[in-house]
């Protein structure tokens, strides 16, 4: 893969806090349009490895690219900018604002970074409706299910067209139902050329929306399959 193939690019990534090892060394690239799982006990650096990729940790030293940003040489304005632009995150525990309906909800994201309050709410709307929840719009998120929540939180890390979407366990706390629908849902998205980082345990989601699983072990990349 050419520097100019690779969409998220690591090269010799290591991360310390302390005496501890996050990442060993990592060496990394994803395709734009392709979608990677990430596995591993926990401890092994699949986190580090989400947060560095997110610009919300930072290297010890290497290099991490993605998008044609080298985040290792960005100000906490920059990366800032980058979270809010470049990549959408999607949480185990969906991190909703409960004082919101899920409109506005969905919309914030947009509004941070300027994006006109019409143009933001015709947006978020579209994106409710694909995701099935368009009825729920005025809900707030302690009436939703857990289902339903993930469905927003997927909404809300779109409505910036993200490059990368990251998806920290996004089925970790669904009954096994709302989880079927959200690996439908991150399925989708990356047969429409959504690029997708997926940090989970769970084996069932790894090998069906992912085209690649990555193991990790002692903040090293242990092994690497084609799905």
């Amino acid at each position: 893969m050419t520097q100019t193939e690779a969409l998220v690019r690591l090269h010799a990534v290591h991360k310390r806090y302390g005496e501890i090892v996050g990442l060993d060394g990592v060496d990394l690239e994803i395709a734009p349009g392709e979608s990677v799982a990430v596995m591993g006990p926990s401890g092994s650096g699949k986190s580090t490895l989400l947060n560095i990729v997110a610009g919300l940790d930072r290297p010890t030293s290497g290099t991490v690219t993605v998008h044609g940003e080298e985040l290792t040489a960005l100000g906490e304005g920059a990366l800032a900018r980058y979270r809010r632009r470049r990549i959408g995150m999607v949480f185990q525990f969906f991190h909703l604002l409960d004082d919101l309906p899920v409109l506005d909800n969905v919309m914030l994201s947009a509004r941070l970074i300027g994006t006109p309050h019409k143009q933001a709410r015709t947006r978020a709307l579209a994106l409710l409706d694909e995701l099935g929840i368009a009825g729920r719009k005025d809900a707030y998120p302690q009436q939703l299910s857990g289902g339903e929540r993930q469905r927003v939180g997927v909404a809300r890390a779109l409505m910036n067209r993200p490059a990368l979407l990251l998806a920290d366990e996004p089925t970790g706390a669904l009954d096994s139902r709302s989880g079927e629908q959200v690996m439908d849902l991150l399925l989708d998205l990356n047969q429409i050329g959504q690029t997708l980082l997926i940090v989970t345990h769970d084996q069932r989601l790894a090998e069906r929306c992912a085209s690649r699983v990555i193991h990790f072990a002692d903040g090293r990349v242990a092994e690497m399959e084609a799905v």
